[in-house]
């Protein structure tokens, strides 16, 4: 999946609907895992982590019909009180004045306090779509429909649909609906473009990813990525990466004995980039140390969180 993440020479039609939508939602509430889906492709990375999406990550949709440039953003809560979760969340509220259309992704039977926050943050200028998240996690079907009657209450939602990106329920209906909200105009995107972001941000992303699944709750909150190094020759991607930690027990941690955690990191996470660039990878991983660098506005901005 290389080349065609961002399409050179492929053309699109004119004259279609064209429009923006902000997905956003409290943390692990499905948002990238519903766009992923929409978009069948992985851009956003996913785990059961809280801010697992730290960065605004553009898919784009192209269709016969239309052309939606989505917004995936950070999960908004008000748990963490750090520099870096203050960026998220403005993050998050600059894309609401940004979109045509809001999609509020609310999980099935759950409706949290930060929901509500977020809720308070709607621009009353923009129609909000709801769509109500993992359905098929349901005990029972059953209580989707009284679920919903209760979201009735919170906003004037245009469109409350429920779905699955597990098993691409609603996602046409969904899609349909943003449509309702788009105008004609002209395609910014070739059509089989996926997104604006360079290949070294998701070579990123996919290291994040596995600390995520490889670590504990704590460190992958404290950890980022630098690319060093991101060269093609005759194929062959060869990156250098640097695992940043903001505590100095964590880098032992990420390492692991005789190095074994770290190697487990590197080779899941070069099996999964040949998979995603479609061609070999060779990756060197070095971990170091920035203290606090979560609290630290400087530090935060120079790793690209604002």
């Amino acid at each position: 999946m290389s080349e065609n993440l961002v399409a050179k020479n492929s053309k699109q039609k004119s004259g279609i609907l064209i429009g923006s939508a902000a997905v956003i939602g409290v943390p692990n509430a499905g948002k990238s895992s519903l766009l992923n889906a929409i978009l069948g492709a992985k851009l956003s990375i996913v785990s059961r982590k809280a801010q697992t999406t730290r960065h605004k990550i553009l898919g784009v949709y192209s269709d016969d019909k239309c052309q939606v440039r989505f917004l995936d953003t950070p999960g908004f809560q008000l748990e963490h009180k750090s520099m870096l979760n203050s960026a998220m969340n403005r993050s998050v509220s600059s894309s609401l004045a940004e979109v045509d259309v809001i999609i509020f992704v609310l999980e099935a039977g759950l409706i949290q306090k930060n929901d509500l926050k977020l809720i308070e943050m709607f621009p009353g200028d923009i129609p909000v779509v709801c769509a109500v998240s993992k359905i098929d996690q349901l005990a029972s079907p059953n209580v989707v429909l009284p679920f919903i009657d209760k979201v009735k209450n919170l906003y004037a939602f245009v469109d409350i649909i429920p779905t699955s990106a597990q098993r691409k329920q609603g996602l046409d209906s969904l899609i349909a609906s943003i449509q309702s909200k788009c105008s004609l105009g002209e395609p910014v995107h070739d059509e089989d473009a996926l997104t604006d972001r360079p290949e070294r941000f998701f070579a990123s992303e996919i290291i994040r990813e596995k600390l995520f699944h490889l670590m504990g709750d704590e460190i992958p909150y404290g950890v980022t990525v630098e690319i060093e190094e991101f060269k093609i020759e005759k194929g062959l991607r060869s990156i250098n990466a640097t695992i940043v930690v903001a505590k100095s027990a964590h880098k032992g941690m990420i390492i692991g004995a005789q190095g074994s955690k770290l190697k487990s990191i590197g080779t899941k996470a070069r099996v999964e980039m040949e998979y995603f660039f479609d061609g070999k990878v060779f990756l060197k991983l070095w971990v170091k140390v920035k203290k606090g660098w979560v609290d630290d506005s400087q530090s935060v901005k120079y790793f690209g969180y604002e």
